[in-house]
C-alpha cells in the first residue's frame, strides 16, 4: 500500500520550502526579536482605498467579476501605465487582473512554458520564480548578477546562458532582495541582446513606485522592440500597502494575455471583487499617499545604509524597493551562520542572502519597511554583533 506521501508528485516532493519562511518560523517563537526580514509595508492601506472597500461591502457588491477583472479597474491600470512609464495597453485585451503579483508570475509560466523549455532566472531573486518554472514543466537556468555591477543585469550575464531551448527570462527590477534598479541605458543593452531573438521577457515590476533620488522606474516594455515580447507583472501590495488584499495584474501582447486569462479562468475564476473595487479608488486618488510612503522609505533607506557603513559593512547604494543588501564577507561568516548567530545572540532577524540564490552568498537582506525606531535599535544590535565578530577574529 502507498503511504500518503507517495501520492505527492516528484516535482513537489523535491521542491524545498522557502528559505525565508523557514528561518522566520524560528524567529516568531522567540521574544524581543526585531525583524528586518519580511517585505511588507508597515503603513496602513490609504484610507480612500479602505473606504471604497467598506462601501462595496455595504452595498453587497461581492459577486464574481469577469475573469480578466473589472473593466473599470483594467481601464485605470491602463491609465496608470500611461502616466508612469508612458506605455499604452488596451484595457480590454492586454490587461489581466490577478490574485497578487505571484499569481501573475505563476500563470505566465504555465501559459508560455512547455516541457523541455528553459527559463533564465535572474538572481538574487524572489523565491517563487524557480519553483513556478519547475511546476510549469520547464527548467530554470540561473543567471547570477554581480555585486561589482550593483546587481544590475548586464549582457555578459545572460549571453553564455542562452541556448536553443531558452523560452523566457524572468527578472525583478527594482529588485527583491538587493534593491538594485535598471536605468534606461542598462535596459538598452539588454534589449540589443534580445530584440532579434524569440525569447520572452517576464518583468516583475511590483516595486515600480519605489525608486529614489532622481531615478524613475524604467520598464523594458518602453522599448518598441520589446513591448510585444514582454509580460509585465505588477500589483498593489508594495506601492499601495495592500499586501493582504491580494491584487496584482499582468500586461502584454493580446494573444498571450488571452491565453493567460484562460489559465486564470480555470484555477482562480477572478480576483477578489472587493479588492478590485478598492484598487480603482487607489489608482484614481492615492498618488500622494504613494509618494508620502516613498519619501519615508527613502529616509529609512539612508539611515540604514549609513548604519551599515559606520559598522564597517560594505553596502552599495541600492536605489529601489525597500531592501538593502550589505556584504558580511568581512566577518568571515557565511550568510546562514551570520543570520542564525545574529538572531540567537542579538535577537535581530534578517534574511541570509543565499536563501535568494547562490549569488546572494556573503550578503544579508534587510528590509526598511519598518519603523525608524525599530531600524535604529536593530542597527545598534547588529553593530554590537559585528564588533564581537571582529574581536573573535583577532
Amino acid at each position: 500500500m502507498k503511504r500518503p506521501e507517495d501520492f505527492v508528485s516528484e516535482k513537489v516532493h523535491t521542491m524545498p520550502f522557502s528559505g525565508i519562511r523557514k528561518f522566520f518560523d524560528v524567529a516568531n517563537e522567540m521574544e524581543d526579536v526585531i525583524s528586518l526580514g519580511v517585505g511588507e509595508p508597515d503603513f496602513d492601506t490609504p484610507w480612500p482605498i479602505r473606504e471604497r472597500a467598506i462601501y462595496t461591502l455595504e452595498k453587497g457588491r461581492t459577486v464574481y467579476t469577469s475573469n480578466a477583472g473589472l473593466l473599470e479597474l483594467r481601464e485605470e491600470i491602463s491609465k496608470y501605465m500611461r502616466r508612469t512609464v508612458n506605455v499604452d495597453y488596451d484595457p480590454k485585451t492586454q490587461v489581466l487582473v490577478t490574485v497578487g503579483g505571484s499569481e501573475a508570475v505563476d500563470v505566465a509560466m504555465r501559459t508560455v512554458v512547455s516541457p523541455g523549455d528553459e527559463v533564465l532566472v535572474v538572481e538574487p531573486s524572489y523565491v517563487c520564480y524557480k519553483p513556478c518554472v519547475t511546476l510549469a514543466g520547464g527548467t530554470p537556468i540561473v543567471v547570477n548578477t554581480k555585486a561589482e555591477n550593483d546587481f544590475r543585469l548586464v549582457p555578459e550575464d545572460i549571453l553564455d546562458k542562452l541556448t536553443d531551448k531558452t523560452k523566457a527570462i524572468i527578472c525583478c527590477y527594482p529588485n527583491n532582495p538587493t534593491g538594485a534598479i535598471m536605468e534606461y541605458a542598462d535596459w538598452a543593452k539588454i534589449v540589443e541582446v534580445l530584440k532579434d531573438r524569440d525569447i520572452l521577457l517576464i518583468s516583475d515590476e511590483i516595486y515600480s513606485e519605489l525608486t529614489y533620488g532622481d531615478r524613475k522606474h524604467v520598464s523594458p516594455a518602453q522599448f518598441s522592440e520589446m513591448k510585444d515580447k514582454t509580460i509585465v507583472v505588477n500589483g498593489f501590495s508594495k506601492s499601495f500597502a495592500m499586501t493582504g488584499w491580494r491584487l496584482g495584474f499582468a500586461l502584454g501582447d493580446p494573444e498571450i494575455i488571452k491565453e493567460m486569462t484562460k489559465v486564470h479562468q480555470y484555477v482562480i475564476m477572478c480576483a477578489p471583487t472587493v479588492s478590485q473595487r478598492a484598487a480603482i479608488e487607489g489608482l484614481r486618488v492615492c498618488d500622494d499617499d504613494v509618494q508620502r510612503m516613498r519619501k519615508q522609505y527613502d529616509m529609512r533607506r539612508r539611515v540604514m545604509r549609513r548604519g551599515f557603513l559606520d559598522m564597517g559593512l560594505d553596502c552599495f547604494d541600492a536605489l529601489g524597493a525597500f531592501y538593502l543588501f550589505p556584504s558580511i564577507q568581512s566577518t568571515g561568516l557565511r550568510s546562514e551562520e551570520f543570520c542564525q548567530r545574529l538572531l540567537m545572540e542579538e535577537r535581530v532577524a534578517v534574511v541570509p542572502g543565499n536563501a535568494l540564490g547562490d549569488a546572494g552568498e556573503g550578503f544579508i537582506r534587510c528590509s526598511y519597511a519598518y519603523s525608524i525606531e525599530d531600524i535604529k535599535k536593530a542597527l545598534e544590535r547588529i553593530a554590537r554583533f559585528v564588533k564581537k565578530l571582529k574581536t573573535e577574529k583577532e
